[in-house]
């Protein structure tokens, strides 16, 4: 018997074709049939994760040493990522949202970009301990000048308000994307900040495939969804307005903002300029885990 013709099929599709090959049954005696014998509908589960970096755990346990150094000394520890792109206009967000009976939100009935508006591009600093948050909604790139304006942005907003003593910061990043371990764009721009602020950071990069383990994810990212479930997301303005209305039982708060300036792709960074930036790596798995000194 093939799986793929009954497994998926509702307990009336599987009664009415009992019924035509001479087994005269209810939908409801199918589905007791069912449950008798241990079945129930299931969704995918999300288990194998392949195989591991064999550094993975060094790392993890490198990671946490730094967030409790930087912790201790009253620093600023930051989670950052980029939230998956939204299309900006009349289309359909997933969820449901409490409206009068009969009066639903009217979207378009395809999601084509040629009938956006833009598309809306938020890039979140995670204060890992504060609960607080800043996220830049970018319009045209996700670069990593785009990122690391959106640390920047962090630093005025709230950063220098909050940390007021800072002597230098840590930000903890995915291996790949914008901020990935391999850009130097990330670093060229990182060391202009550095250089701005005049105190070093540190970067140590979550290994390969544990993406789901960055705080900011499931600390604000999750939350920002649950948000704006079934509100389409209709303008830029709606977009900052909802992320800066997330909020949490732990009292998370989020400022957010838009960004409105161009970022290029394809910028090449030389040799030249790389030997000009003052990176010191670490000797734990220096590849992820560096600081840029102010130069000067």
């Amino acid at each position: 018997m093939s799986a793929l013709r009954w497994t998926n099929k509702s307990t009336g599709a599987m009664a009415a074709e009992l019924t035509r090959q001479g087994h005269p049954v209810s939908d409801k005696t199918v589905a007791r049939c069912l449950r008798k014998m241990g079945y129930s509908m299931q969704w995918n589960q999300k288990a194998r994760e392949g195989p591991q970096h064999r550094n993975r755990d060094q790392q993890f346990r490198y990671i946490n040493r730094q967030v409790a150094s930087f912790r201790k000394s009253g620093d600023p520890v930051l989670s950052v990522d980029g939230k998956k792109k939204e299309l900006v206009g009349p289309f359909k967000n997933g969820g449901r949202t409490w409206r009068p009976m009969g009066k639903p939100y009217r979207v378009n009935v395809h999601d084509f970009p040629s009938q956006a508006e833009g598309k809306a591009i938020p890039y979140g600093a995670y204060e890992i301990g504060e609960d607080r948050a800043v996220v830049n909604v970018g319009m045209t790139h996700e670069t990593a000048e785009f990122a690391v304006e959106s640390i920047r942005r962090w630093w005025k907003l709230a950063g220098r308000k909050r940390k007021p003593g800072a002597q230098r910061i840590l930000i903890c990043a995915d291996a790949g994307g914008s901020n990935s371990s391999r850009s130097r764009t990330w670093k060229l721009h990182l060391q202009e900040l550095a250089d701005e602020l005049g105190m070093p950071i540190t970067v140590c990069h979550y290994p390969p495939g544990t993406s789901k383990w960055n705080k900011i994810e499931h600390r604000l990212f999750s939350f920002i969804s649950l948000t704006w479930k079934g509100q389409p997301l209709i303008n830029y303005e709606t977009v900052v307005n909802l992320i800066g209305a997330t909020k949490t039982k732990s009292g998370l708060q989020v400022k957010a903002i838009l960004d409105t300036n161009e970022y290029e792709t394809g910028v090449k960074v030389t040799k030249s300029q790389m030997k000009e930036l003052c990176v010191c790596r670490h000797k734990t798995h220096p590849d992820w885990n560096y600081t840029l000194e102010p130069r000067g």
